[in-house]
């Protein structure tokens, strides 16, 4: 059995969730509650041992609960975060491999969510919450990611990163040292969350940091040429947008 403890400050929003893991999590054993900041700390620290996950509000009645986190460390529970739509700390969640649940809850979401749990124990928790600290109190300047992989978390530089390689539902990550992680998250998550860190879509299984480019060879091929010497195509489809990209690019927009 996996045990949780539910830190939310509405009632009907914990029993609900109580009620969706009852009927669609199993495996998930309920050890302890809680409404408030000082409320959870007691039910933290009456507990023989850290549970498995947390689910969290972020924002309670008596403050944000990254306050409770502070006060618990270290610790080495997972964390998936019960919120409202926030930007910012959805885009947290992602960059930090992070789980997370909006509200209303969504039951496959919740199934998801759980099944991100990792079974091996390692979850570097700390290190994950201080890429998503990062990111959600100044997210203009964020550099670093976590990478959820099927071998373990990895922190890596954004600028680092050269290529994506689509593979069914994994992702193959190419870095700037040669290293390949492969990551269990489709490559269009991965589109739509560093498209503004001038990474693009080029095909369907490929997404390529534009600023690790070497060369693009126009003509029946239209190859682009990246700093690892791989040669990726650009789809038919693509090609119009891609050159507009990178005029916009030349001309420093």
């Amino acid at each position: 059995m996996i045990q949780a403890v539910i830190v939310e400050d509405e009632l009907s929003s914990r029993n609900n969730l109580k009620n969706l893991l009852a009927q669609y999590a199993k495996d998930i054993e309920i050890i302890g509650e809680a409404e408030s900041i000082d409320d959870a700390v007691i039910t933290f620290k009456g507990l023989s041992k850290q549970p498995d996950v947390a689910f969290l509000d972020i924002n309670l009645s008596d403050g944000l609960v990254f306050s409770l986190l502070n006060k618990l460390r270290p610790f080495q529970f997972e964390i998936i975060f019960v919120t409202a739509f926030e930007e910012y700390a959805v885009k947290a969640c992602e960059y930090s491999s992070i789980g997370y649940i909006l509200k209303p809850i969504d039951p496959d979401a919740l199934k998801e969510a759980i099944d991100r749990i990792p079974k091996n124990g390692k979850n570097q928790m700390e290190k994950r919450l201080e890429i998503f600290n990062s990111h959600y109190n100044n997210p203009n300047v964020f550099s670093k990611m976590s990478i959820a992989a099927v071998d373990g978390i990895y922190f890596v530089n954004i600028t680092d990163i050269i290529r994506f390689e689509a593979e069914d539902n994994y992702t193959h990550i190419f870095l700037q040292t040669g290293e390949k992680i492969t990551a269990s998250k489709t490559i269009k998550a991965y589109e739509e969350l560093l498209a503004s860190y001038n990474f693009y879509r080029v095909h369907k299984r490929h997404v390529i940091n534009l600023n690790c480019m070497k060369k693009y060879l126009k003509g029946d091929g239209n190859i682009v040429i990246m700093e690892d010497d791989t040669h990726i195509e650009v789809s038919r489809r693509r090609r119009a947008s891609f050159l507009e990209k990178l005029r916009d690019l030349q001309e420093g927009n």
